[in-house]
């Protein structure tokens, strides 16, 4: 004889598939004898059942988090026997801390390098608590989470319920980075509030000049110029589309200070659904050569049809400590819907 067990949504049942007669109890003393094919229902222990069944599943969220990268190798999680870690070895040290059933696993939406910086990061991690415990509700996981992660300078902004085959960097709809300028100085004179937080350069910049230029970058292009060669790359398609490119006056963190008196600091902002590996800082790094009269708007106009992955343009990259990821975007509608279909 054998005894299979099927939990629906509104019932637990048990299907006797073969053998003799069988006297089933159940806790309360309800007793059922049952033959080939008769469908066995137990009505006292359903509700019991689905709150097992409900509680026993992993909840998936979606994340989004901001850290100083300065300190760390990047984002994405690296050996533990490294020296330097990534912000994912953090992020899973602390939900490992939250007693969840198996290893926590953050997948991230973004790649950022060493030494850059995310206002706004996210990712999508699956959470399983023990013992039947239901799901942690978004509030108390941010919560939790921050507290298990201090003192790094990693905070988490705010978790959503999402379905559970929801990919954190396939539905993202753009990535925004933002890197930061300050002309007029050298990184010596650079104040001590901006370090690592902005690329000093000497000099004013032509800031029609690099509008021209960013303007060139707009639209579906091949980017090959644009890329720094890695491993990753080989089967990468070079096809991006720029959805924004602009430079706009920015401010320093203390402003008021004397010492900002002559320096000038720029935003410069690029949007894409994704990009190639270091291309925000070699777009960046073109454009202040432009803005400094080291290159030309018609140059950049060049190197992006010429596709030279190899060209002169690997001389201009911007260093890593002023980008920042700014901003993932993500379906609004899509993730509200499914907040609502769990409240329901």
């Amino acid at each position: 004889m054998s005894v299979s067990v099927r939990a629906f949504t509104s019932r637990f049942s048990l299907f006797v598939t073969s053998g003799p007669p069988l006297v089933l109890g159940w806790g309360s003393g309800v007793h059922y004898s049952g033959t080939l094919g008769l469908f066995l229902c137990v009505p006292y222990c359903w509700a019991w059942c689905e709150r097992q069944i409900m509680h026993s599943c992993k909840a998936r969220y979606l994340v989004f988090f901001q850290y100083y990268g300065t300190k760390y190798s990047g984002v994405m999680e690296t050996p533990v026997t490294q020296s330097v870690l990534g912000v994912q070895n953090y992020l899973e040290m602390a939900a490992q801390k939250l007693r969840p059933v198996g290893t926590v696993k953050f997948f991230i939406s973004s790649r950022t390098d060493s030494g850059v910086h995310a206002i706004c990061n996210s990712a999508h991690v699956d959470i399983q608590r023990a013992n039947g415990k239901p799901p942690f509700t978004e509030d108390i996981l941010v919560q939790a989470l921050n507290h298990h992660l201090q003192p790094e300078p990693i905070r988490l902004l705010k978790a959503v319920r999402v379905c559970d085959n929801f990919h954190a960097r396939h539905k993202a709809l753009s990535r925004t980075y933002v890197y930061r300028v300050a002309a007029g100085c050298s990184h010596s004179e650079l104040p001590v509030f901006e370090e690592n937080l902005c690329w000093a350069v000497p000099g004013s910049l032509n800031v029609a000049a690099i509008h021209e230029a960013s303007e060139m970058l707009l639209g579906t292009h091949n980017f090959s110029a644009f890329r720094s060669a890695n491993s990753e790359n080989v089967f990468k398609s070079p096809i991006k589309t720029l959805q924004q490119a602009d430079i706009t006056p920015s401010s320093g963190i203390l402003t008021h200070h004397w010492q900002y008196r002559n320096l000038q600091f720029w935003d410069f902002t690029f949007r894409a659904r994704s990009f190639l590996y270091k291309q925000v800082r070699r777009m960046t790094g073109a454009l202040v050569a432009v803005g400094q009269g080291r290159l030309t708007p018609l140059q950049i106009k060049e190197f992006l049809e010429n596709q030279d992955p190899n060209c002169t343009l690997g001389n201009f990259v911007a260093p890593p400590h002023g980008l920042f990821l700014n901003n993932v975007e993500y379906d609004e509608t899509e993730l509200n819907n499914f907040s609502a279909e769990e409240t329901q």
